[in-house]
């Protein structure tokens, strides 16, 4: 099972479905959620997670033209989770809200066009200027 929840408890949620991608985003927007750095994401299925707690979701399109839900608690601020309607079935989760956060293995990163020059970009992973094709 994997736990995770936001920074005062007010939102939790457990999968037992493994991570079927994982990775970091240099979008504008996720620079912005992650105070100007990369935002690390874990994609899980939908089918099967549980949440627990009210969430407040701010609606937006994203640079790829996806219209995107990122999901947040109201109490803490802790982003939790972003959903692209584009992709229904799955739930990208932020790293920092993972219990364990040693499950988070970034397999790649994304959007690095719009990484500020001073990025710490890994060059071990593969890197994708902009979107790149969607998980199946």
């Amino acid at each position: 099972m994997i736990f995770g929840g936001c920074l005062c408890g007010t939102v939790r949620y457990q999968t037992a479905a493994s991570p079927l991608a994982a990775g970091l985003c240099w979008c504008r927007v996720c620079q912005y959620i992650a105070a100007g750095n990369a935002t690390a994401n874990i994609c899980f299925p939908v089918g099967g997670l549980e949440i627990t707690g009210t969430m407040t979701d701010y609606i937006s399109t994203a640079d790829s033209g996806n219209v995107m839900h990122r999901r947040f608690c109201p109490v803490c601020g802790t982003h939790l989770f972003t959903a692209s309607e584009a992709r229904p079935a799955l739930l990208f989760a932020r790293a920092g809200t993972l219990d364990d956060p040693e499950i988070m293995k970034p397999a790649a990163t994304i959007w690095t066009a719009s990484a500020p020059a001073w990025a710490c970009i890994d060059k071990s992973i593969p890197k994708f200027d902009h979107q790149p094709p969607p998980i199946p």
